[in-house]
């Protein structure tokens, strides 16, 4: 930006005092008179020289700020919060990255997916992957797609087994950088970037009466998520698996922000299918518009019974909201095909050479029979204490969310039941419940990982639940959760240690 000149500003001839009084404008609030002892003296003249011949010599016109920067002057003065819990997130997120904060991770498959569509091809080429985790593999046999067994041959193809929308996020910064695109860093200022839109959701909710939450209170719960949730280990590790996480949390925050009251139904519908395309698991939040736009409330009941005859406002917003997550939703389910011949397959069913494949075999990727284990991972696993030496160590499947989350507790007994209270619930439930079915548990994590998708809208239901920030028994367990995260953001130990001497 280039920088101005500093000129002496001109001094403007004092106004001839006015006979008669002027009627104040429609609507301005009235000024207090400045006391007579900061009056300004009078002019010695009642009769003063014009402007021009009593400016100084100088320059005939001083030019006012830049345009640019009057806008960036404005824009900063209206989101000057959001601007430091940017910072303060991005600093303290980095410091926790550490070393892996100067380095590419060692799962970086989105930049790896990037750098193929740069380079002109959908699939990934063999010769160039970093390693064989989690990679989905695709032989043709009798023109069918299969998935890859035994060793690798030159006719397959490999493909990243998880939704693109991440690698099309680092598209122009891998076009600059190559391969040696810094996916860690880059997933430090997406989680930074998440804490900031997060505030500006409660902000935007209490703006609109949603919940009752001040400033202050608002600023906790966004630290609360940055901090407090496995959100803070997952967003300095990079790897595949946590970047798609943190910028799903990112992603999650302007959709609702969109989708409450249906307000927004076209970018509700784009943001909601960048979610969807960051973390497929987030399909199921789309329940959270569709009911902002069939029952907003608050005589949900009431509503549902006049769509017969009211049902032209619901349906416009809905097609809406289809438009706007139309576009990608199409496209990746193109890719889809292209690549496993199913328009829903993300590539999964295709891992090479994977622990799980035994269990999609038999079972597939969701079934009952995978719900004891995870719902273990999700409520039941506790840290694993031992004395003889001392030692504190957790389980690689999972820790309880009473311990990573334990706002928990004052969810279930609210203080107030809002507008929000059951779409908020309902959208939990509705993401919750496929991945407790699901063929994995998240391994390797700290805590049970996929509760990540539904975190937001836990948080966003203690915002709306009445219990002060204040109360003792809150603050105490605001502790706990901040200390249980800081362990996990230290100690926990993934793919990027395993395959690296750090």
């Amino acid at each position: 930006m280039s920088r101005s000149k500093s000129k002496r500003p001109r001094p403007s001839a004092p106004e001839a005092p006015s006979t008669a009084p002027q009627a104040p404008l429609s609507g301005a609030t009235s000024v207090p008179e400045a006391p007579a002892s900061s009056a300004l003296p009078e002019p010695a003249s009642s009769n003063p020289l014009p402007l021009e011949t009593s400016a100084p010599p100088g320059p005939a016109a001083v030019k006012g700020p830049h345009p640019v920067w009057s806008a960036v002057r404005l824009w900063l003065s209206a989101y000057r919060v959001e601007v430091v819990l940017f910072l303060v997130a991005f600093a303290v997120l980095s410091s926790f990255s550490s070393q892996r904060f100067l380095r590419q991770s060692a799962a970086p498959h989105f930049i790896y997916q990037a750098q193929s569509w740069l380079d002109g091809r959908l699939d990934v080429d063999p010769q160039v992957l970093p390693n064989l985790e989690d990679w989905a593999c695709v032989r043709l046999v009798e023109g069918q797609k299969v998935r890859c067994e035994g060793r690798p041959l030159r006719t397959d193809r490999w493909f990243v087994s998880f939704p693109s929308f991440p690698a099309v996020v680092m598209l122009p910064f891998v076009a600059l950088h190559g391969y040696q695109f810094n996916d860690t860093s880059f997933g430090v200022f997406v989680g930074a970037l998440a804490v900031a839109l997060f505030y500006s959701l409660l902000r935007f909710l209490a703006q609109e009466g949603e919940t009752e939450r001040n400033r202050a209170d608002n600023v906790v719960l966004s630290l609360v998520l940055a901090f407090g949730t496995l959100f803070f280990y997952c967003a300095i590790r990079g790897e595949v698996w946590f970047s798609a996480q943190v910028m799903g949390v990112a992603l999650t925050c302007l959709y609702v922000r969109n989708a409450v009251k249906a307000r927004r139904p076209l970018l509700a519908g784009l943001f909601f299918s960048m979610a969807v395309l960051t973390r497929t698991p987030l399909v199921f939040a789309g329940l959270f518009f569709v009911l902002e736009a069939l029952c907003p409330g608050p005589d949900r009941l009431a509503q549902l019974k006049a769509l017969p005859t009211a049902w032209k406002p619901a349906l416009r917003k809905l097609g809406l909201f289809g438009l706007g997550a139309g576009p990608l939703a199409l496209l990746a389910a193109a890719y889809n095909v292209y690549r496993f011949g199913k328009p829903g397959e993300f590539g999964h069913s295709y891992f090479f050479n994977n622990r799980v494949n035994a269990d999609i075999d038999r079972f597939g990727l969701f079934n009952l029979e995978y719900l004891s284990r995870n719902l273990q991972a999700a409520f039941f696993k506790l840290p694993q204490v031992s004395l003889s030496p001392p030692r504190l160590s957790y389980d690689p499947h999972g820790l309880t969310l009473l311990l990573t989350l334990p706002l928990l507790v004052f969810l279930l007994v609210p203080r107030t039941r809002p507008r929000l209270h059951w779409p908020l619930w309902l959208t939990v439930a509705a993401c919750a419940l496929p991945g407790l079915v699901y063929q994995n548990t998240g391994y390797m994590q700290f805590g049970f990982r996929f509760s990540l998708d539904y975190t937001p809208y836990l948080l966003l239901l203690f915002a709306v639940g009445g219990w002060s920030l204040r109360n003792r028994a809150v603050v105490a367990v605001l502790a706990l959760g901040v200390l249980v995260n800081f362990w996990g953001a230290v100690a926990f130990r993934g793919y990027t240690e395993f395959v690296r001497n750090w």
